[in-house]
């Protein structure tokens, strides 16, 4: 009878640990938002939400209003859509709101690398250091000279002047992504005099070919960041992780000539605090994914939204040949590419504001923070709400803010001068006739804004310059629509096209 009573006590508990699994106990709290668990135990509105990450918060925020909670995949997670509470967020304590538990379990499930407590700190601040200030000037020359080295290598021989035809696409992430990766994880290392042509086809041959396998996986991105890979793809990523492991591996890193500081100083970091050889490896890849997975589909929009309006075209071109003249650098045929240094890249204002419109328009990350402890939130409109501990707290600025019409008018066009006055200064934004901080927000906010984004800026802007000013530049079908984009990668920073662009493009000079 004994026995029977335990096994009893035993069922119940179980089946009770299960519900409460499964979300079935959860109810709202006096001054919590409104709760939306949705129809499916646990799963919640998982599919809806993976299905439009957009259209799913739109009809939440109908629905509840500017802060709601829902239940996705077994997490609770209260939206914060009104922007004047994005400041209290972004600037909370990490003892209350933590961006580090969420982007530890996804480093971790998509590239394979395990942080350390160090790690946050090391990659602030090498970032600060390398990719910013004097750091960024010497990694913007190295760039630079990737991109010749790129872009110029094929113009040398015989008719200079004819057309060449590509998928924009395809051909701004290509080139952008190698010129980045060649600047920060080194180049081929010369073997005496004469080799330096054999060295730098084996850097244009070699980084094409990374390029080709890092794209078999950021096609694969968002499912694996999701867990909904089906076996096939899954055992595909698993061989891809372990490829880039290999090629990207500490040791063949130091065997390159012009690896960055950015790099190296942060794989030394790594060796101090204890890290294993074969973590060191992972955690070259994240830093490649980090640094080179959403320039390159910036920089094609960025091209693409420029050659569909040529006004704009005219505007920033222009700006982009007064600048090289004023630097004493008048480009003609035979002569050699122009040299573009941090100085001129910060007199650009048109070009400045065109890039900003661009990521405005399509860059669409979620910032994610883990409630650690109970905190209080005050909307715009003073309701007070209370974020439970154990939830996460997320921010949508796609929706929220970059597509807010009472932020941005006409939110949808492409307006190359929206962020910059007629005298060359940053314009300001107002919401119901208060100023706005957070108008943008490409590359995040708080402690969890992207290190990098001062290096991406000059990585874009550097390319964007040396298409305009040597190329003449086509739609090959003018009338062509821009395309619709891939709503798989909402939240994982610059959307993607649901296909490509024919362009072509020739010497100018």
């Amino acid at each position: 009878m004994v026995l029977w009573v335990i096994l009893l006590c035993t069922l119940v508990s179980s089946l009770l640990g299960g519900l409460y699994v499964l979300g079935v106990f959860r109810r709202k709290r006096p001054n919590e938002p409104p709760l939306d668990k949705g129809t499916i135990p646990w799963l919640g509105y998982l599919l809806e939400f993976r299905k439009d990450t957009s259209d799913f918060l739109k009809r939440m925020q109908r629905k509840h209003g500017d802060v709601f909670t829902v239940l996705i995949g077994g997490y609770y997670f209260t939206f914060v859509m009104d922007p004047f509470c994005f400041g209290t967020i972004v600037k909370e304590s990490r003892s209350k709101l933590d961006f580090r538990t969420a982007a530890t379990q996804l480093v971790k499930q998509v590239f394979g690398y395990k942080p350390i407590k160090a790690t946050h700190n090391i990659v602030h601040a090498s970032s600060t250091k390398h990719l910013m200030g004097d750091g960024l000037t010497v990694l913007t020359q190295a760039t630079m000279e990737n991109f010749w080295k790129l872009l110029f290598f094929n113009l040398s021989s015989g008719e200079k002047r004819v057309w060449q035809e590509e998928n924009l696409f395809h051909y701004c992430y290509n080139i952008v992504f190698r010129a980045g990766y060649l600047a920060l994880y080194g180049t081929q290392p010369l073997h005496g005099a004469g080799n330096k042509e054999k060295a730098e086809e084996q850097d244009r041959l070699q980084s094409n070919q990374l390029f080709q396998e890092f794209r078999k996986y950021d096609r694969l991105f968002p499912r694996l960041a999701f867990a909904i890979l089906p076996p096939k793809d899954k055992r595909e990523a698993e061989q891809l992780k372990r490829h880039f492991w290999n090629v990207l591996s500490v040791k063949k890193a130091w065997q390159k000539d012009n690896i960055s500081g950015w790099i190296s100083e942060q794989d030394q970091l790594l060796v101090e605090n204890g890290v294993p050889e074969y973590m060191r490896d992972r955690f070259m890849f994240m830093l490649l994914w980090a640094s080179q997975s959403n320039t390159g589909p910036t920089a094609f929009w960025f091209l693409l939204y420029l050659l569909k309006h040529p006004e704009a075209l005219k505007a920033v071109r222009d700006e982009v040949d007064k600048v090289s003249r004023e630097s004493g650098q008048e480009v003609r045929a035979g002569s050699p590419p122009v040299t573009i240094t941090r100085d001129m890249l910060n007199q650009t204002p048109l070009l400045d504001s065109a890039l900003e419109e661009t990521l405005r328009l399509v860059a669409a990350p979620m910032l994610v923070r883990a409630v650690l402890e109970d905190t209080s939130l005050r909307t715009s409109s003073g309701t007070d709400f209370t974020l439970r501990k154990g939830d996460r707290v997320a921010l949508f600025p796609h929706i929220s803010v970059h597509m807010n019409p009472e932020i941005h008018e006409e939110p949808h066009k492409f307006k190359y001068d929206r962020f910059v006055n007629p005298d060359g200064t940053k314009k300001d934004f107002y919401r119901n006739g208060k100023k706005l901080k957070f108008v943008n927000m490409p590359w995040g906010a708080g402690v969890s804004t992207c290190p990098g984004r001062f290096f991406a800026t000059a990585e874009m802007k550097l390319f964007v310059f040396l298409m305009l000013h040597h190329f003449d530049l086509e739609l090959v079908n003018e009338e062509e629509e821009i395309p619709a984009i891939d709503i798989s990668r909402w939240g994982f920073g610059t959307m993607q096209p649901v296909h490509d662009v024919r362009f072509r493009y020739r010497p100018r000079f």
